[in-house]
């Protein structure tokens, strides 16, 4: 058994683009855009989506969206989301970014939120 949960969306934006980027979705969503201290590829747009982390990435490569799943077994959820279709198509530290099937990214992440955000939408897997 193991428990996973959407937890992120991120903004891909290649990195001459990312002020540009953050200074639009801050207005667009009402939230202040933030560099995440020690992570400079991020840039945070807390709180707009309440127990979402939504942030923007400096990327080289194509502007897109993709989304991190996170949870508490990394090599179960890759395992649950390759069964449905998904390709492991790089590692990155402890996490493991797959392709679904139509093409988009996502990762599947180890826990970083607030415990009791995790606990308290995370979904439970056999």
């Amino acid at each position: 058994m193991h428990r996973s949960r959407f937890s992120t969306l991120l903004i891909d934006v290649p990195r001459d683009e990312v002020p540009a980027a953050a200074g639009f979705w801050s207005a667009a969503l009402g939230v202040p855009a933030r560099p995440v201290p020690g992570e400079e590829q991020f840039t945070s747009l807390r709180e707009a989506f309440p127990g979402l982390v939504m942030a923007i990435q400096a990327v080289d490569d194509q502007a897109r969206y993709h989304l991190d799943i996170e949870t508490d077994d990394v090599d179960a959820e890759t395992a649950r989301l390759t069964d449905l279709g998904a390709v492991e198509v790089n590692r990155w530290l402890n996490c493991r970014i797959l392709r679904a099937p139509g093409g988009h990214l996502l990762c599947v992440i180890p826990l970083h939120s607030d415990p009791g955000t995790f606990e308290k939408y995370a979904q439970v897997w056999d």
